[in-house]
């Protein structure tokens, strides 16, 4: 068995363990999907910080509009209507990209709680403790309703 350093610049991103049969192609194929697949679960991650402090996105013909706008124009955002969290807190996004609609304090303490779960498990601190990243954990963290 091999084990291969995977580093983006100097920086280390993951161990992968291979063995020398392994063509250098399929070897290829398994990095490429585990590096890319980090990249879509901490962009899943992110998001879901996101959700958790501002609520579900609001429709595309909504967004990035003020207020204002939305009111001229007559807009309405029928689903986050009919999917406000039970018990939520109104946090308005600056950006204008959610509704605002912040979930209650239990529900952002089981996003977050995941959110870390999933990030510890494909976190370049793997490589300090010596424990090699596979494709199925990438898999895992990819599990989450969402498989781009």
């Amino acid at each position: 068995m091999v084990i291969l350093h995977v580093k983006h610049g100097d920086a280390s991103q993951f161990l992968y363990e291979t063995s020398t049969s392994t063509s250098i192609q399929q070897l290829l194929e398994e990095i490429l999907n585990i590096y890319n697949g980090r990249l879509k679960v901490y962009r899943v991650m992110a998001e879901m910080e996101e959700l958790a402090k501002h609520g579900t996105f609001l429709p595309p013909d909504m967004l990035g509009l003020t207020d204002e706008q939305v009111e001229e124009l007559k807009l309405r955002d029928d689903q986050g209507e009919r999917c406000k969290p039970s018990g939520y807190i109104e946090n308005k996004d600056p950006i204008g990209r959610r509704n605002g609609y912040q979930p209650p304090i239990k529900m952002q303490d089981l996003i977050k709680t995941t959110i870390e779960e999933v990030k510890n498990k494909i976190s370049k601190t793997l490589v300090e403790r010596n424990q090699c990243l596979t494709e199925a954990v990438v898999q895992e963290g990819k599990g989450f309703g969402f498989d781009p």
